[in-house]
């Protein structure tokens, strides 16, 4: 061996040593605190506790760090963090591939479907960052919880975008419902997440019937108006057709999730038995991201029929113009949770002043 080479053999041998020695010398990770252990509903404030979730709460009050590792920690909120944090890669992966085959081109066309992929990656973003982070403090749990209900907007508008685009009949898109389709689906999108805020916001445990309804019933609204073109198709054509199915699966799978959503089973039935894995939540977040794969093959397939026609039938026009209504509905709901969170600033700040 050379002279040379052993020369630098014994250099980086030295570096290495200096290295270890500096990282001594330096706070070790294993310094920081780590997340403590999970609690019982009763040590917790009770805007934190869940109907029939009787454990493995998160302490309120921990460094910012620590509910970031909870992410490998067990509690009741790990598999409503889970099942949107592992559904990020899979649309992205799966856009990619959609992507690589040439069927994407850098032309307006395009421009719903990236949209509706932005708008499907912020509210798994939006609502796995909501349950991981919500437990450090009563302002960030509100706060997490308006910005999970802004993701929801947004790809409401976005999923109505893309089944105004790619999926609709000439039939449906003459009828009234047509014409007013996507100011009505931004308007609704952000009604609903208006609604949703005022709801956290303004209702207490136990919560009475009009919180629920307050979230159904402008969000339901918004769903059904934004998956007409795709019932039309179902109700007017043969549903064996591949993409017909998909749809099919879409809308079935959306039902489930907002049964679980609406309806703590089965938790009601087994109090203390669902407190890490079973709880209708969680059931929901997991029939949801069903739904989004199952729109998001069905929309690809739409698309790539649809392509060559997209521009000629819609216009470059009113595609422009529906995705500054996206763009629109963004700020509208962000400066809507904004609002919210200046009213929760508020009502901590006299709730302690009363306290003092």
């Amino acid at each position: 061996m050379s002279s040379g080479v052993l020369g630098r053999l014994s250099s980086l041998t030295l570096n290495i040593k200096q290295l270890v020695g500096l990282l001594r010398l330096s706070p070790s990770l294993h310094s920081l605190p780590s997340p403590q252990a999970t609690v019982g509903a009763t040590n917790v404030p009770g805007l934190f506790r869940e109907p029939y979730i009787h454990s493995g709460y998160r302490p309120v009050g921990q460094p910012w760090h620590c509910y970031a590792l909870s992410l490998f920690q067990s509690h009741n909120e790990l598999l409503n963090v889970w099942s949107h944090l592992l559904a990020v890669p899979v649309v992205l992966l799966r856009f990619w591939l959609f992507a690589a085959t040439g069927s994407l081109t850098l032309e307006a066309s395009s421009l719903p479907l990236c949209l509706y992929l932005l708008s499907s990656l912020t509210y798994l973003t939006c609502s796995t960052v909501a349950h991981l982070l919500q437990s450090h403090s009563e302002l960030s749990h509100y706060s997490l919880f308006f910005l999970d209900y802004v993701g929801v907007a947004v790809y409401q508008y976005g999923s109505a975008l893309a089944h105004y685009f790619y999926c609709s009949e000439e039939e449906w898109r003459q009828s009234l419902v047509g014409a007013l389709f996507l100011p009505g689906a931004a308007l609704l999108g952000w009604v609903s997440c208006a609604s949703c805020c005022f709801a956290k916001l303004y209702y207490r445990r136990p919560y009475p019937l009009h919180r629920k309804i307050f979230q159904i019933v402008p969000t339901g609204m918004a769903y059904i108006l934004d998956i007409s073109p795709v019932a039309l198709r179902l109700a007017s054509r043969h549903c064996c057709e591949p993409v017909l199915v998909l749809h099919a699966l879409q809308v079935a799978f959306f039902l489930l999730a907002a049964f679980f959503f609406s309806c703590p089973v089965p938790e009601r039935f087994f109090p203390g038995k669902c407190d890490i894995v079973g709880q209708g939540h969680q059931i929901f977040h997991i029939f949801l991201v069903m739904c989004t794969m199952c729109q998001m093959e069905a929309v690809f397939k739409d698309f790539s029929v649809q392509r060559t026609s997209i521009m000629k039938v819609h216009g470059e026009f009113s595609i422009w113009l529906a995705a500054g209504l996206f763009f629109i509905l963004v700020l509208c709901s962000m400066l809507t949770a904004a609002r919210m969170r200046q009213n929760v600033q508020r009502q901590l700040q006299k709730e302690r002043m009363k306290s003092e």
